[in-house]
């Protein structure tokens, strides 16, 4: 009996010791796997925070990325645009450029019919008597004579003297179908003594301006339709009229030739206009 009471005391402390031991290796190993979880816990929720920031990244992307598809559609649009204007203003340099051309054409040749009229009627009428100017203004041709060669004082009856210098007008002029000529009075500040048909210097002028064409019509053969009749009175003096030279110089009949070039002038007025718009 006694030794069945030692045997199941030595079995019972036996059976004590083991299970004490399990325990210990249990709760050793209950720690480490609960570090263990706890650290994959911390990295977890590590995870999740990273999660949560790059999805965030992701919708700005995302966000940016719509945004700059827009813009690149704008720009698309818009170098599209900017292609085309830069094409229209091309156009429009091209077009501004033939139109200065055309222009630059036009006063070439006005020019050149100007000097060709120049040197036509200086060869013709003579440059030597100083009484006769020929010169241009502004594209326009003037001829002044000077009043003793074609008219006594205070008359506007043409003197035969006269008739030789408008001859070679006249011969200009018939050489130049499509010349146009206005003759215009001028005379000096003296006024004029009505002789119950002139009343003044107007009427002296232009009374002048149609004496001298009705010689270059009547008898040198000048065509009607190529004159104009004109008087400017007093009012466009060369000089002072302080003098009695000065005044028989403002006392004088300027012819003032004008080639008929109206289609380059006409062609010239619409390119300006049109540049203008």
């Amino acid at each position: 009996m006694r030794k069945i009471v030692i045997a199941l005391s030595i079995l019972t402390l036996l059976t004590s010791c083991v299970s004490k031991k399990k325990y210990t290796d249990l709760e050793a190993k209950n720690k480490e796997t609960q570090d263990l979880l706890n650290t994959c816990t911390v990295k977890l929720n590590s995870c999740l925070e990273e999660k949560a920031g790059l999805a965030a990244t992701a919708a700005s992307l995302k966000e940016q990325n719509q945004g700059l598809m827009s813009v690149s559609k704008d720009m698309t649009i818009l170098s599209t645009k900017g292609a085309q204007n830069i094409e229209k203003a091309l156009e429009t340099i091209k077009e501004k450029d033939l139109k200065i051309s055309r222009m630059q054409d036009a006063l070439t040749k006005k020019d050149s019919v100007t000097l060709a009229l120049v040197t036509s009627l200086k060869s013709s009428v003579g440059i030597s008597d100083p009484d006769i100017e020929i010169n241009v203004e502004k594209g326009v041709v003037f001829i002044s004579i000077a009043d003793k060669l074609l008219f006594k004082s205070g008359s506007y009856d043409v003197t035969d003297k006269a008739k030789v210098v408008l001859a070679k007008v006249a011969k200009v002029v018939n050489d130049k179908p499509d010349f146009e000529c206005m003759v215009e009075g001028h005379t000096d500040n003296v006024p004029y003594i009505s002789n119950g048909v002139l009343l003044d210097n107007w009427d002296l002028s232009v009374k002048r301006s149609t004496s001298i064409i009705r010689v270059l019509t009547s008898q040198l053969g000048v065509k009607p339709e190529q004159l104009i009749a004109a008087g400017r009175s007093s009012y466009i003096p060369l000089v002072a009229n302080d003098t009695a030279e000065n005044k028989a110089r403002n006392r004088r009949t300027r012819i003032v030739v004008l080639p008929k070039i109206d289609q380059f002038y006409d062609m010239i007025e619409k390119e300006m206009k049109k540049q203008q718009q």
